[in-house]
């Protein structure tokens, strides 16, 4: 009987973001459902699966996202970029809803350009 190899379980990340600045600059708009972005030391893939608990600011509810990242910033990256992963949420009803809060809470800020993690 051959057995198919388990695929390694998602990672699991927490972000708690206290202040709106912080909101701001981890935010990824680029991305069509929206992402994060997190600042960490572990090595990620494009594509790997990663599980985020996000709190947001102002808001005691913590929300789980099952993303993949869609971005990675290597140690050493050029123009002082903190080095961590964009995680790209997933398409389904409470991401939409968690976007939407997300990009709320920003409210003009989004079309601001100050500088933010990721671009």
């Amino acid at each position: 009987m051959s057995t198919q190899p388990t695929p390694p379980r998602p990672s699991v990340l927490q972000l708690a973001l206290k202040e709106k600045g912080a909101l701001y600059a981890a935010y990824i708009s680029l991305f069509a459902e929206g992402g994060i972005f997190i600042s960490t030391p572990r090595e990620f893939r494009l594509g790997d699966d990663v599980y985020v608990l996000l709190t947001l600011p102002e808001d005691p509810q913590r929300y789980p996202v099952a993303g993949k990242v869609g971005w990675v910033t290597p140690p050493g990256a050029s123009g002082q970029r903190t080095q961590g992963i964009g995680v790209r949420f997933p398409k389904d009803e409470k991401s939409v809803q968690l976007k939407i809060k997300i990009e709320q809470m920003l409210g003009t800020s989004l079309g601001s350009d100050r500088p933010t993690q990721t671009l």
